[in-house]
């Protein structure tokens, strides 16, 4: 994901077309045409999986039929962009894929029902073994005794998980412990953007509780709990339930959405979890909304896109005269507001937002832009990128370099004993806000942590593919 451009502090030229100019005589209007919503919901990968090494063969997970020894073991594909695995034996059901049907067997237009990216885009995926009661090499781990710290990790989301699954592998005994602001439920961020026209319930959106998951990897949890302060000296993290000792740290608490100045917090809704989500979708309801959102980048088109196919009216402002403008040539862009015109979804380039307030007491806002339009709306929904917060990382006196710095193939950062990965980090001053990265990360730092020899990790650029669904790209 990447951040929204700096906004100017004055109107631009004419948008392309299909896009509404900033002019303070007119209102913006909206089409009123009703969206079809999609009723099939996305396959959600099993739980632990991790990133592919492709050096490494596919994985011969167990014979279709032992009474048949003739037929070639299943197999197992990850999808390099979301990361997502394809498990020949219980096939895809909601992509039409039977149980039993061979990667090789299932169309070339096949789409991964996560991500959307195409079937070459996977590739062999490995699953490492579990740990038990034995190291790797069959070499036995000595039993953690009782005054091992263990292994601390900050952060549920998907790197917390991820990070939790591959310790796990390699340790059956290692202690571990969660710290998270949140409940810890396990679930596939890039569906909070394309929920709706898959017609999938926030309830829905879990695939396994965080209790269940730290039940299945032996992980203490902590639910609802802030850290609040890193003592590298002393190997002690503060939390709002009290100081933790770790032999090792792991910060994976990723990043959060920026709010400009301008947006009083009380007012707009920032969705980069699950949990934010849940509830700006139980204030939508099931009455069609006027809704504004802020920032023509990745997620902010997304969601205006889906919340539109939901068929709420949805009026999408940018400082830059065409949406995705970062991503897409100006002819794609003219592409999507073509697709985007049987919708109520309204785009207006070139704009500056000013301010933010309240226009009564039902709860509707008014966003005021620098050359004088006034849009009154339901809910404000900001997507100015992502920032990674600093509060942890500084008063532990780590190497900051637009985010955590870490060592390339270790990612262990400037203090002993303390690792970093996912959203959170830089390496090299480079942040990598993919999810598929997220895995290799993950196994390389276990590896290093637990003293096994490993290749170190190494930033690959990944594809992705914009969730539009009016009129997808892949880039």
């Amino acid at each position: 994901m990447t951040g929204a451009p700096t906004l100017a502090t004055t109107c631009a030229a004419l948008p392309p077309a299909g896009a509404v100019a900033c002019d303070p005589a007119k209102p913006a209007s909206r089409l009123n045409v009703a969206p079809t919503l999609a009723t099939a919901c996305a396959a959600l990968p099993p739980a632990g999986a991790v990133a592919c090494d492709p050096a490494k063969p596919a994985s011969r997970l167990e014979m279709p039929d032992a009474s048949d020894p003739g037929q070639s073991p299943w197999e197992l594909y990850i999808c390099r962009a979301c990361g997502l695995i394809y498990d020949e034996r219980k096939g895809d059901a909601d992509s039409g894929l039977a149980a039993g049907t061979r990667f090789a067997d299932i169309p070339d237009d096949w789409a991964c029902p996560l991500c959307g990216v195409t079937k070459s885009d996977f590739e062999p995926y490995v699953m490492e073994a579990s740990a038990r009661s034995s190291g790797r090499n069959g070499q036995v781990r000595k039993a953690a005794g009782r005054r091992d710290a263990g292994t601390v990790i900050v952060g549920a989301g998907r790197a917390g998980w991820q990070m939790a699954e591959a310790l796990r592998a390699r340790d059956a005994s290692m202690p571990i412990t969660m710290v998270t602001s949140c409940n810890g439920d396990v679930y596939d961020k890039p569906m909070l953007s394309v929920a709706m026209a898959r017609g999938v319930t926030p309830g829905k959106l879990a695939r396994e509780t965080g209790s269940a998951a730290a039940s299945r990897l032996n992980v203490r949890l902590l639910e609802n709990t802030q850290a609040v302060r890193i003592t590298p000296a002393n190997r002690q993290l503060r939390t709002t339930r009290g100081t933790l000792r770790y032999r090792q740290l792991v910060l994976a608490h990723g990043a959060e959405s920026r709010l400009p100045q301008q947006f009083p917090p009380s007012l707009c809704w920032r969705i980069n979890h699950l949990q934010a989500y849940t509830k700006f979708r139980s204030l939508l309801g099931n009455t069609p909304q006027r809704i504004a959102v802020v920032g023509a980048g990745l997620i902010g088109c997304e969601l205006a896109n889906d919340l539109a196919l939901a068929g709420h009216a949805v009026t999408l402002i940018d400082i830059a005269t065409r949406p995705l403008a970062a991503s897409l040539s100006e002819a794609q862009s003219r592409q999507l507001l073509e697709a985007w015109a049987p919708l109520p979804i309204v785009f207006i380039g070139g704009v500056q937002v000013r301010a933010i307030r309240s226009a009564d007491d039902a709860g509707s806002k008014q966003l005021i832009t620098q050359c004088g339009q006034i849009f009154t709306v339901d809910h404000i929904v900001v997507a100015a990128g992502l920032q990674t917060p600093n509060r942890l990382a500084s008063g532990a006196g780590l190497v900051w370099n637009n985010g955590i710095a870490v060592d390339a193939g270790t990612l262990a950062t400037s203090q002993a004993h303390i690792y970093a990965l996912g959203d959170c980090i830089s390496v090299n001053g480079q942040v990598s806000r993919f999810i598929e990265p997220i895995g290799r990360q993950a196994k390389a730092m276990a590896a290093h942590m637990v003293g096994d020899a490993a290749t170190p990790y190494q930033h690959t650029p990944v594809p992705l593919r914009i969730k539009t669904t009016s009129l997808p790209f892949s880039l």
